[in-house]
């Protein structure tokens, strides 16, 4: 069990990271060759420019004295400026961290000046420190009241208390974003998306196309407002041929570069296997041949996917004359056969995860039991490593089971660093592949919008992380801690051993937030993975401008991880604010310091891949409501360990009242997450008369598949 001294040196070592990171973040930002790096966003949207005659070091000694000025400029940018500059899905993002300090301000405040004084005066924990490991941070958690004593009033009063005050900010969120996303999708100009309805298990008819088949159905049943569809095909070949024509491109730009430099000497080549043997010729002359071949192969190709009837996928992007049509199209049943004529909301061109707009109804069911199955099974193998690290979080325990490591682990500075910093270390080692792991798994489900995938990947990250890293964490934690005592004990008394053991892993959680919320989030905004991997592209891979624009690998924030690891706080947050409040000053330190991070990050860096129109709130929503329901049920079953009869059964109505309220919010605002009211729409058609594009040319080119593209351009090729 982590002391006082233990946290303390975690504390240092995270703290003094931290500091480092942001100390070179600052340094790195001012040199002239990172710009691309740590102003991504802005050479993106093409509003900042590397002059090639800029050194590649800051000479200038004025701007060092003022490097930290990147802080207050990270907060200058408004609400409504994020929102036009990055969308609303980043704005909403933000949002999360001002709701968690919102929630755990006062609540810190109020869980501090009363309930720390009201555990730190008993001493139940001094009568079982012979029989558990305990130590002074116990001490200030409930475990530390006697069973059947009267303060436990004070402890379920204020759960009611922050229950109360937590739903209210929850209440206020979910309206405010709700309006939010409302005038957002009310201010965009005409947009394909508000036209299109995706439309998936087209049915075989025999003797008719795919296509033809969508044209007579929708004419048919929309006859008013059915404008025209396009098909999806499989083109796989077709991409890979592409893909292989824009490198030949590529290399074609980057000798005609080298010939300007040097007008009087033509770059030459041999023509045998990788230009190493054969006979001499012009560079320039034979990557034309060699593009010229290949748009003869490419046309051959689409030619044959256009009059294969296997190459179409039974699936079509619909769209209509308004988005009154498109409304009542996307929310209705389409068929008596619930299998058939599936549809819904297209998502935004940027959003198409062609790879999965083909997959049959059956297909998905089965894909989605069989990655159930495989992540229940992912879940309890990784509950191996998890135990290896609560047995380096509690060394004293270990130590009574395994006496020979004694003499190592009992060195001061070893014991320290064992207990107080690398149980987090290596939690966090073993979860690093875990997100790729899981998108992979997304993907074999069939979710056909890169926002759904993500969205996906995060629930399953969420539900990992809350029984391997906090249910699972307790439990081992707590077999690990109290086997000897479990040996010795009668049965009756184990229950009462576990229900005092749950608020000790608060040491453990504590280590694991100044790990992961403190250094880990100084980390993110250093970018150290991203500068290396474009300064490596820089100088072995990037010959053109187009090299240079892929190697600053512009992306958005990491949703599948960040939303799971930021909903694990508002989970540890709200279960020991209670039971051991000492933890919440280190969550408002989490809160507070990566709101400004991701700021940054936000206005300076990141480049959202899509727009969903912050369509992940709902789940937002709903796992802090799932964590305050922890938090109540783990309160009951603590106090019953006990011996609280009489101030028990008062926790009872809590729950109840909890999910009364996650009903009315599921009500009241999840439907403006998931329906585009037909008030709405018509108010949008109404006031776009006159002024609207001609549609049918505008929507002919929006959902475009791929392989119908320019050759001039690069094609999207995933598909």
């Amino acid at each position: 069990m982590a002391t006082l001294a233990d946290i303390g040196v975690s504390a240092l070592i995270n703290i003094l990271s931290a500091f480092a990171f942001l100390l070179a973040f600052a340094l790195l930002r001012i040199q002239p060759m990172n710009d691309r790096v740590y102003f991504t966003k802005w050479y993106v949207m093409g509003k900042r420019s590397c002059n090639p005659r800029n050194r590649a070091f800051n000479l200038d000694l004025k701007t060092y004295f003022s490097f930290l000025n990147w802080m207050p400029q990270a907060l200058k940018m408004s609400e409504s400026e994020i929102i036009d500059h990055a969308g609303l899905d980043s704005a909403v993002f933000l949002r999360i961290y001002t709701l968690g300090l919102k929630i755990f301000g006062p609540i810190a405040i109020v869980a501090l000046v009363i309930l720390i004084p009201v555990n730190a005066s008993g001493s139940a924990l001094f009568f079982l420190q012979r029989d558990l490991v305990v130590s002074n941070i116990d001490k200030l958690s409930i475990s530390n009241v006697h069973a059947n004593s009267y303060k436990f009033f004070i402890h379920i009063a204020l759960e009611y208390a922050f229950t109360f005050w937590a739903c209210c900010m929850l209440f206020l969120e979910y309206k405010r974003v709700a309006a939010m996303r409302f005038n957002f999708l009310a201010s965009q100009a005409t947009r394909p998306e508000q036209f299109t309805v995706l439309v998936k298990g087209v049915p075989h008819v025999a003797g008719s196309s795919i296509s033809d088949t969508v044209e007579r159905f929708f004419r048919r049943n929309h006859p008013e407002h059915y404008l025209s569809h396009q098909a999806v095909y499989y083109a796989k070949t077709f991409a890979e041929l592409v893909k292989k024509r824009n490198k030949l491109q590529n290399w074609l730009d980057y000798n005609h570069v080298k010939l300007e430099k040097n007008p009087g000497k033509r770059p030459t080549r041999r023509r045998g296997f990788l230009g190493l043997w054969g006979k001499k010729i012009d560079t320039i002359d034979f990557y034309r041949e060699q593009i010229n071949d290949l748009n003869k192969k490419i046309v051959m190709e689409r030619e044959k996917v256009m009059k294969n009837p296997k190459s179409v996928s039974p699936a079509a992007f619909v769209s209509f004359n308004s988005r009154w049509g498109a409304a009542v199209c996307a929310q209705t049943e389409q068929s008596k056969n619930p299998t058939v004529w599936l549809t819904n909301w297209a998502p935004e061109p940027r959003d198409v995860y062609w790879k999965n707009l083909g997959i049959p109804f059956f297909s998905i069911t089965i894909r989605k039991l069989v990655i159930s199955v495989l992540m229940f099974a992912l879940v309890f193998f990784y509950m191996i490593p998890i135990a290896f690290v609560q047995s380096l979080a509690n060394l004293e325990g270990l130590e009574r089971v395994a006496p020979f490591l004694r003499p190592v682990v009992e060195r001061r500075v070893i014991k320290s660093i064992l207990q107080g910093f690398l149980p987090g270390l290596a939690l966090k080692i073993f979860l690093l592949v875990l997100p790729k792991i899981l998108m992979m798994m997304s993907k074999i489900e069939g979710y056909e919008a890169k926002s759904l995938l993500e969205r996906r990947s995060a629930a399953k990250y969420y539900y990992f992380m809350l029984v391997n890293v906090f249910l699972g964490s307790i439990a081992t934690g707590t077999a690990f801690q109290q086997l000897n005592t479990f040996l010795h004990e009668s049965a009756a008394q184990i229950p009462r051993t576990i229900g005092v053991s749950i608020p000790m892993k608060a040491t453990f959680f504590i280590t694991y937030i100044m790990l992961d919320g403190w250094a880990r989030i100084a980390s993110e905004i250093l970018r150290v993975k991203a500068l290396v991997i474009f300064h490596l592209k820089n100088m072995f891979i990037v010959k053109t401008e187009r090299d240079l624009e892929k190697a600053m690998n512009p992306k958005g924030v990491d949703l599948p991880e960040a939303l799971p690891s930021l909903q694990l706080y508002f989970l540890l947050g709200l279960v020991y604010m209670v039971v051991t409040p000492i933890l919440l000053p280190f969550i408002l330190i989490f809160f507070a310091f990566a709101y400004f991070v991701y700021r940054h990050q936000i206005i300076n860096v990141y480049n959202q891949e899509y727009e969903s129109a912050a369509a992940f709130w709902p789940h937002v929503h709903g796992r802090i409501i799932a964590s305050l329901l922890m938090s109540q049920l783990l309160l009951m079953g603590l106090l019953s360990t006990k011996k609280a009869a009489n101030s028990t059964p008062l926790l009872i109505i809590l729950p109840i009242l909890t999910l009364t309220f996650h009903k009315y919010c599921k009500n009241r605002f999840e439907p403006a997450f998931s329906r585009y009211p037909l008030e709405a729409t018509m108010n949008k058609d109404t006031e776009d008369l006159g002024a609207a594009p001609n549609l049918r040319p505008f929507l002919a080119e929006a959902y475009l598949h791929p392989i119908f593209h320019s050759l001039n351009g690069e094609a999207r090729v995933d598909v």
